[in-house]
């Protein structure tokens, strides 16, 4: 069935383009933010965090994103301001999603942390005024809906976020922490903190419902129940498995015990257990760690007025490297045992030397990423030009391939912890090692503890991002859809398809995976010190945040929720040092500085578009 308006199909096709590209943007900025704070204590890998920030994306998407979508698409501008012309329509949409989605890409290429919610809220309303002026955008509270309601979120989101997280962390602190033999206070009371984030994703799906499930006329009591039965099914499993399985692995220092035997669950009491070890064999959470590295020599090849190896390998594969890019420069050191020749050298020397390690690295690496990088190592272009035929030879046919897969899989190989504690030497490094020196340090068993229930909050706050910041893009999308295939302005007022929300949690994924290294460099560790007690915290006061918002069908950058979850936590530690507060400083002025560059971008556009000069007559006979 051909659509009412065919001849609009380009503004369809365009739309469509945009809103990909906001949610990918989303995926980069957003989700790696929320990721940042789980990679960085170290309680699950970067690429187990692509997997998992995959599956509860989609499920918060699909299952509860509807509400806030609504918002985005009905809310800020009313239908009436089309005066039902659903072309103008489509073109308005079309404008904000890509004022938005330029402003953001910008932002993430220069590492440069912004709200993706806020970013597209602020172009729509700038349409708004460059479409049917001022009065008719809606900038008052409006119950909750309006312009006002939603940028009051970016006050009260992240302080509400660090007041749940700080409370969160002090219970941890005050039950486990300070006790004189923490770990068996830390396993005993695991299960409470599985009951806390089974019943807040529960509490996601249940409460009010996703239009497409029929759940918001539900009663009370079902509500309840369905809630603290999931929190309270998950805490009973952990009691009966997750609790015997900690003491033979951390108390009994049982290391024959293998990871799959959980599921024996109370067998496990009757294991026999083997001479106790010096000490249970767990992984290092610590956020220094200086046994990691190998010896890998600099290599800088310059020939004529080629650039260095460190240039050809990364930036000439999208330019997607900066001078912050400081992968595998390893974690910092005290300044007293940092070589002398250090201080004489320049920021930049470091930032190359440090980046040029990690690359030697990657080349050393079997698979696709390490033939990438070897052959953009060994094959660089030749003197002259890069037209004339031998170097056209080597770009199209072994570069340009490499460059790809490069571009594809760098991301998922990123050093996320020696990127954020800094590069050795520079007065960036040094910040960082009086920050971590304000922290305390728990015992790793204890934090190796929380590093499951960390496991369970980051998805938990996954799903609460799907469930609130995909609707965002989805809602545009929508209503570009929606006026392009029934020809109707106020189909917006329809629900938003399944599949649109899944194409655009799918695209979110692959930011997320491809360029979200990009931020979750300068995030986590670059604020507070974080550890898997911490960052279960921070994650668990971000997620109530988040779907207190959703439920409320407001807007709330989940970046920012999750940056005041961190300060909250970073609190705790009793010192204001404790917290890099340059870093937030630049965080608070990128978030206040998208609203009037954003609605400005994607208001010119509109304006521009809308205003333009047409001639009837050309062409015509």
């Amino acid at each position: 069935m051909p659509a009412a308006l065919d001849q609009f199909s380009y503004i369809f096709a365009i739309g469509t383009f945009f809103a990909l590209l906001d949610v990918y943007n989303n995926g980069a900025n957003d989700v790696a933010n929320a990721w940042a704070t789980s990679v960085s204590s170290r309680s699950i890998p970067y690429k187990w965090a692509m997997v998992c920030a995959f599956v509860f994306e989609t499920l918060g998407a699909t299952t509860v994103g509807a509400r806030t979508a609504d918002t985005i698409k009905n809310e800020i501008i009313p239908i009436e301001a089309f005066q039902g012309n659903a072309g103008v329509q489509m073109l308005a949409f079309t404008c904000a999603l890509a004022g938005a989605s330029m402003w953001v890409m910008w932002c993430t290429t220069h590492s440069a942390h912004v709200s993706s919610s806020y970013s597209l809220i602020s172009a729509v309303a700038g349409v708004g005024v460059a479409t049917a002026g001022a009065s008719q955008v809606n900038w008052g509270w409006s119950g909750g809906k309006g312009l006002g309601a939603i940028f009051a979120g970016l006050f009260m989101a992240p302080c509400i976020s660090a007041g749940f997280a700080s409370t969160i962390f002090m219970m941890i602190k005050l039950t486990v922490h300070l006790r004189k033999n923490p770990v068996p206070w830390a396993i005993n009371t695991s299960p409470f903190f599985f009951l806390i984030a089974g019943t807040i994703c529960a509490l996601s799906i249940v409460y009010k419902g996703s239009p497409n499930l029929g759940l918001a006329d539900k009663p009370a009591w079902f509500i309840v129940a369905a809630c603290l039965g999931t929190g309270g099914g998950l805490a009973l499993l952990a009691f009966l498995f997750f609790v015997p399985y900690l003491y033979v692995k951390v108390v009994h220092r049982d290391n024959s015990l293998k990871w799959w035997e959980v599921i024996k669950g109370p067998l496990l009491w009757k294991r026999n257990i083997p001479e106790s070890s010096e000490r249970a064999r767990i992984p290092n959470y610590a956020v220094v760690q200086h046994d990691e590295e190998e010896d890998l020599p600099v290599v800088k090849k310059v020939k004529g007025d080629q650039k260095t190896d460190t240039d050809v390998d990364i930036k000439s594969s999208g330019d997607r490297s900066s001078d912050e890019d400081i992968t595998a420069t390893y974690a910092y050191k005290d300044e007293k045992t940092v070589d002398p020749e250090t201080h004489q050298k320049t920021y930049k020397q470091l930032v190359a030397e440090g980046q040029e390690r990690f690359h030697a690295r990657l080349r050393k690496k079997p698979g696709m990423l390490g033939w990438a990088m070897r052959s953009l190592h060994e094959n660089q272009l030749a003197e002259g030009e890069i037209y004339e035929i031998k170097n056209m030879k080597i770009f199209l046919f072994k570069r340009v391939p490499a460059m790809i897969v490069v571009a594809l899989l760098y991301g998922l190989n990123y050093d996320i912890h020696a990127a954020q504690t800094g590069v050795q030497g520079t007065p960036e490094a040094k910040r960082m090692a009086r920050t971590y020196d304000h922290a305390k340090k728990y015992a790793n068993e204890v934090e190796h503890t929380y590093s499951f229930v960390q496991i369970i909050t980051a998805c938990t706050a996954s799903f609460a991002h799907g469930a609130n910041d995909i609707g965002n893009a989805a809602g545009p999308w929508a209503v570009i859809y929606g006026a392009w295939r029934t020809g109707n302005a106020a189909e917006s007022e329809s629900p938003v398809p399944v599949w649109q929300l899944a194409v655009l949690a799918l695209t979110l994924s692959v930011g997320l995976i491809t360029y979200g290294f990009n931020i979750m460099k300068v995030m986590g560790n670059k604020i507070t010190y974080h550890s898997p007690s911490r960052g279960c915290s921070m994650e668990l006061g971000a997620a109530i945040t988040v779907l207190i918002f959703s439920q409320y069908s407001l807007p709330v950058s989940t970046s920012m929720c999750i940056t005041g979850a961190t300060v909250g936590v970073g609190l705790c530690n009793g010192s204001f040092r404790a917290v890099n507060w340059q870093r937030v400083g630049l965080l608070g002025f990128s978030w206040l500085m998208t609203i009037p560059i954003a609605g400005t971008l994607a208001g010119v556009i509109m304006g521009i578009l809308l205003n333009t000069p047409h001639f009837t007559g050309v062409g015509q006979k």
